[in-house]
């Protein structure tokens, strides 16, 4: 199952480093990038982050606000954004709730670890449909971040 342009974005409540509870729907009248990572503190995520980290005020300029989510547990997502100075909410989707409804999971990744996210990013609307959707099969491939920004620009 996936989640493709023009459909209602999925819902989730999923904790943040804070520990407090974050649901999509928090955020309706915002644009919203998703971006699922496989794993924190491996080098495509740091570096798919850290892009984002480093290009936060061109995401606010377009009124957007960014969530990465990955299937590791709030603890480590803590230290990992203490470690790379992240400025936008890490969720924890330890139990793989949000990345299934967004068709976004690994069956197998390597190592023989199964059930992690498949690099995504989506980009929801103000009012909590889908306008970007993009689920890579491979974890070394970064998602469009031109395209991301066009879709919102397209959106103010």
């Amino acid at each position: 199952m996936s989640v493709n342009v023009g459909e209602k974005a999925p819902d989730f409540k999923l904790y943040n480093t804070e520990k407090k509870e974050v649901s999509l729907s928090d955020f309706q009248g915002k644009n919203v990038v998703v971006l699922f990572f496989p794993l924190a503190f491996t080098g495509v995520c740091t570096t798919e982050l850290c892009t984002m980290r480093d290009d936060i005020s061109n995401y606010q300029d377009l009124n957007a606000e960014i969530l990465a989510i990955s299937v590791d547990s709030l603890f480590v997502l803590e230290r990992f954004k203490a470690d790379q100075n992240l400025n936008f909410p890490l969720l924890s989707d330890f139990n793989k709730v949000a990345a299934t409804s967004y068709g976004a999971l690994y069956e197998d990744f390597v190592l023989g670890m199964k059930h992690v996210a498949k690099r995504s990013a989506f980009v929801v609307d103000k009012e909590g449909t889908i306008k970007y959707a993009e689920v890579l099969e491979s974890a070394g491939d970064l998602p469009n971040f031109s395209a991301i920004k066009e879709t919102l620009s397209a959106l103010n």
